[in-house]
């Protein structure tokens, strides 16, 4: 069956989505996690921001537990966290993902090269997040049909660039944890990634 060049589902959000999903031990749980978004469209607007998930395995938020997502746009994060976040593999196994505190952004902006090292800084009032992804390889794109994909029901097109090493520290201190690898649709894959040019189309009416 050809397929048509132009899909005729509704986009729900385009921009991009790179991950950094942290482990202590292979076969262990996620001890770090932490997804970073710049959404140049959505139903909710423009936004960026980053979640993460100092304890992923405590159903806990803030002020007890630095499970925390900053953003200038709520509206959107909290979309982003429900419809999509929530259903990636390694946040929908991590309680912490439940506990979620919103906090305010006071600054959103990047550093490197996707060529090497790469860098996001996200700022609230009380926090600094720096994520870094170090020794990137070379690109591949992907073309994620719904069956394969988290929510079950969007097509999903994307670049991603994986990275053997990375890390994410909240006001200077690292997340537990190192880059381990992750399932992607029957092909294993790093666990630490860019993730540009995503775009999620729906494909149930």
């Amino acid at each position: 069956m050809t397929k048509h060049p132009i899909h005729t589902g509704a986009v729900d959000w385009s921009g991009e989505n790179p991950g950094i999903y942290l482990k202590e031990q292979p076969d262990g749980p996620w001890t770090g996690l932490m997804c970073f978004f710049r959404i140049v469209y959505s139903p909710y607007g423009l936004g960026n921001g980053i979640v993460v998930l100092d304890e992923p395995n405590t159903a806990r938020g803030l002020p007890d537990v630095a499970n925390f997502c900053i953003s200038d746009n709520e509206e959107l994060a909290r979309y982003l966290v429900a419809d999509f976040f929530s259903q990636f593999a390694a946040f929908r196994v991590s309680p912490g993902t439940s506990a979620i505190s919103y906090l305010p952004a006071t600054e959103v902006r990047r550093e490197g090269d996707t060529r090497g090292t790469y860098r996001e800084i996200v700022r609230s009032p009380d926090f600094e997040v720096v994520a870094t992804w170090n020794g990137l390889g070379a690109p591949y794109a992907v073309d994620m049909p719904p069956e394969k994909g988290p929510t079950k029901k969007h097509e999903m097109y994307s670049v991603f660039l994986d990275a053997p090493d990375a890390s994410v520290t909240i006001n200077g201190r690292p997340l537990k944890g190192s880059v381990t690898t992750r399932n992607c649709a029957d092909t294993v894959k790093s666990s630490a990634f860019l993730a540009f040019s995503e775009s999620w189309m729906r494909t149930e009416a």
